[in-house]
């Protein structure tokens, strides 16, 4: 087997996994070993449209020219330093998110799961103090809030879970956009309700409006928090800085990842006042808020908001719909349904042929993802322009036609 170099060498990369790792990712049988803009290049220099983006983390594309020259300057700079010290690039970029937020208080993690952790240990804290002892938390079937047992045990999907039984105590799913359900899963018990603006990895289920707004006034009502898992829908995707701000309501905490450091790990749990109740010594992390991760997140934000990068989301999001609601109404395609939240897109098929398609797609220069049998899932980066677009539409046409 050939040494993995940063060049287009091919080497046998399924062989060598098949070795050494565990055998946790069903991958596609590619190796990439570049990437601009919007698209990547494989080992063995064939070039493909990449409407998935890391699964919705390269918000700027692939090296990003703002990204490389931060994260450039700070690697000459400062890389690590760890929490016991301030640095300057963190700061500003709790500076940058909060102001242009409803949230008061910020807490940096890696990755989706460990900022929702860190919303749910502070939900419990918030139940002790606030609400006589208070720890369990609502969430919905079929949403999906990360692979740490605490995460994994507030996924609303048994197939997750299974393996991994028993499952930590504390959490109560209900349906989906069913506001008598979690009106009625309400107890003295709950201290919290964390939900997905959209559903990311149950297909892109988007919450309505009025369920939003509803569960807003439960917890109001009930004198309890509103966590909102923005894992994927902030940071641009829908259109907007955080998800939130499409459905007009204010959450007391949010999550991030994804996006947030345009391909770098990153994440934050942002919170209301009220609700950032750690103290000294009761949650921390290492890694979390490095010189350098938090430099590559600044580029990204300060791109989202001075630019007309947002204005181009709505634009490419309008575009990309029209074309696909033409596919589905002029050809022999099999779209059941299309459901759009932003850049993020599920396209639910009447046949279990997503595979086959996905497949389709990649040996014809297209990168999609599918979430279940018959759900496609594109994800583009905020960059994607419109011939990008049409270049989709012409791929995945063909790769649906039966």
């Amino acid at each position: 087997m050939a040494v993995a170099t940063g060049t287009a060498t091919h080497f046998d990369a399924p062989a060598i996994e098949r070795e050494l790792y565990m055998r946790t990712f069903a991958r596609q049988p590619i190796t990439l070993v570049r990437g601009e803009g919007v698209r990547v290049w494989d080992d063995t220099g064939r070039e493909y449209l990449d409407f998935l983006a890391g699964v919705a983390v390269n918000a700027l594309g692939h090296c990003a020219p703002a990204i490389v020259e931060a994260i450039t300057a700070q690697a000459s700079t400062l890389i690590h330093t760890s929490n016991i010290y301030h640095t300057v690039p963190q700061l500003e970029l709790a500076r940058l998110l909060i102001d242009n937020s409803c949230l008061d208080r910020i807490f940096y993690a890696n990755s989706g799961a460990e900022a929702n952790e860190c919303a749910i240990k502070l939900a419990r804290k918030w139940g002790k103090l606030h609400r006589d002892g208070a720890f369990e938390i609502i969430t919905a079937l079929g949403s999906f809030h990360g692979r740490t047992l605490a995460s994994l045990a507030a996924t609303g999907n048994r197939h997750y879970q299974e393996a991994f039984d028993p499952m930590p105590e504390g959490f109560r799913h209900v349906p989906f956009n069913d506001l008598e359900a979690m009106r009625a899963a309400i107890t003295p018990k709950v201290a919290a309700v964390m939900l997905e603006p959209v559903l990311g990895e149950g297909g892109i289920h988007p919450a309505t409006v009025e369920y939003l707004h509803g569960v807003r006034k439960l917890c109001d009502d009930h004198g309890i928090l509103l966590i909102l898992d923005e894992v994927q829908s902030g940071i641009g995707r829908m259109g907007y800085l955080y998800g939130y701000e499409a459905y007009g309501i204010e959450p007391d905490v949010i999550t991030l990842a994804k996006g947030l450091g345009g391909g770098l790990p990153i994440a934050a749990c942002l919170a209301k006042e009220h609700a950032a109740v750690f103290t000294p010594g009761d949650h921390g992390s290492t890694y979390s808020g490095s010189p350098l991760v938090c430099a590559a997140a600044l580029a990204v934000v300060r791109a989202i908001l001075d630019t007309d990068l947002l204005a181009n989301v709505r634009a490419m999001t309008d575009h990309l719909h029209a074309g696909l609601k033409s596919l589905q109404a002029e050809g022999d395609v099999g779209i059941s349904e299309i459901r759009v939240s932003g850049l993020w897109m599920g396209i639910e098929f009447d046949e279990d042929r997503a595979g086959a398609i996905l497949d389709k797609c990649r040996n014809d220069g297209l990168l999609v993802n599918r979430t279940s049998a018959n759900t496609i899932r594109i994800a583009p980066p905020l960059i994607v322009t419109r011939d990008d677009c049409d270049r989709f539409l012409d791929i995945f046409g063909r790769a649906c036609a039966r």
